[in-house]
């Protein structure tokens, strides 16, 4: 137990392990637990032939068995796509075509995520002017405003100058998004997330920073959200199962002069629910204002002693919700932190990202109080970048079989962050 961050097993753990039951589609997920989205890149990538990416690698099927085996309430795919080009990197999860090999993987995928009572929830994306310059140079976007900072960093050459999409170009964005969730709907999935969130293309439409649009899809909240409503009724138009669940990850905020605020997504959240959204993931940040950290979340006293970076934001995002189901992801590690955040009402489970890349089964102990928080790691919680390589390369290992490298271990972690060229 040396190696956890704490060792009491806190009182009101039991409260992690009561099921939640989704008002529209009737789903009801076993705990509190949400296995939040995560980059993998463990799907096939060919730079020259579009058609051949995005097929998932049995490495990829054999991390979903393993989180599966982990006793999540919730296990939401990494983020995956519509369409071949506008990616977040080489090697994501494409559902399109109508290869045997592609539609069989992804329903390996769902039938090993499921296997032991979670609820599958494939998360969708596109990557906007996020998408790498090394997919493609031609990026699109709400409006063409350049990505030029990561975290505080000049990265101008990492990714192209984006283009505006036309309204076609939009009409485009939301079939890809609708026949994606049909796919998800063939493959076995739960149902889907729409990722609106970490400065993605639906998030570049809900901010004013990337959204200068003057026509119906700019301006007012009401209009830079019409590519939410419009993704969120092609899918139910083109799934018409009652029980298939529809969620949205959204930024609580974002940290930035002009960014989406609170206040946007308070007001958002409540016209959601006439749409069907079952639940909504809160999150924050962009690639320009990385949020993931203590440095951005915990400024205000209230926030600094609770768990969970976005708890507070959550409390006010909640007020304009009567239904929907609001999960918190980010800084959780502590069985105390993510029961007092359920208990308290704040949210009604807990994502958890890295910390189930070296403990895959993180869930299952806290459940059956073995353990009370996550592992020990020495990479300061602020370096999300660098966390997010580790974090890559941990789920590669367990994908292959292997046990992830022990982060709290400089033994096992330096020479990693040397193959990954993040240490001399």
């Amino acid at each position: 137990m040396a190696d956890r961050l704490v060792t009491e097993i806190p009182s009101n753990v039991d409260v992690l392990a009561q099921p939640v039951k989704f008002a529209n589609s009737g789903l009801v997920a076993p705990n509190r637990f949400l296995k939040a989205a995560m980059t993998e890149r463990l799907s096939s990538y060919d730079q020259d032939e579009p058609t051949k990416r995005g097929i998932p690698s049995d490495a990829l099927i054999h991390l979903y068995e393993e989180w599966g085996k982990g006793e999540f309430g919730v296990i939401l795919s990494g983020n995956t796509f519509g369409q071949y080009e506008h990616l977040e990197a080489q090697g994501n999860p494409i559902m399109r075509g109508n290869e045997p090999e592609r539609f069989e993987a992804f329903k390996k995928m769902a039938a090993a995520a499921k296997a032991h009572g979670s609820k599958y929830i494939v998360q969708l994306s596109h990557g906007g002017r996020q998408t790498p310059a090394n997919i493609t140079q031609n990026p699109v976007s709400a409006s063409d405003i350049q990505l030029t900072k990561m975290g505080g960093q000049d990265v101008t050459g990492n990714f192209g100058k984006p283009r505006a999409l036309t309204i076609d170009g939009i009409k485009e964005v939301v079939d890809d998004f609708a026949n994606a969730a049909k796919y998800a709907y063939d493959t076995g999935a739960d149902g889907i997330q729409v990722h609106g969130a970490h400065g993605y293309l639906i998030a570049q439409f809900l901010s004013t920073t990337t959204n200068q649009r003057t026509d119906q899809y700019g301006g007012s909240l009401e209009n830079r959200s019409r590519i939410v409503i419009e993704i969120l009724d092609a899918i139910r138009a083109k799934v018409n199962d009652p029980k298939f669940l529809l969620g949205i990850k959204l930024n609580s905020v974002e940290f930035q002069a002009g960014g989406f605020t609170t206040e946007d997504c308070r007001q958002l959240c409540a016209n959601l629910e006439a749409h069907g959204v079952d639940f909504i993931e809160l999150s924050g940040g962009t690639y320009e204002e990385l949020a993931f950290s203590p440095t951005k979340t915990q400024k205000r006293e209230s926030t600094k002693k609770r768990e969970g970076y976005f708890v507070e934001f959550a409390d006010e995002v909640r007020a304009g919700i009567k239904q929907a189901q609001i999960y918190v992801t980010g800084g959780f590690r502590t069985a105390k932190g993510m029961a007092d955040a359920v208990e308290s009402s704040s949210c009604v489970g807990v994502g958890l990202a890295r910390p189930v890349c070296s403990e895959v089964d993180l869930p299952k102990k806290i459940l059956a109080k073995q353990v009370a928080s996550a592992r020990k790691s020495l990479i300061p919680e602020d370096q999300f970048l660098v966390a997010n390589q580790v974090c890559c390369y941990q789920l590669k290992q367990v994908g292959e079989g292997k046990r992830p490298v022990d982060w709290n271990n400089e033994a096992e972690l330096n020479p990693v962050l040397k193959e990954l060229g993040l240490a001399a």
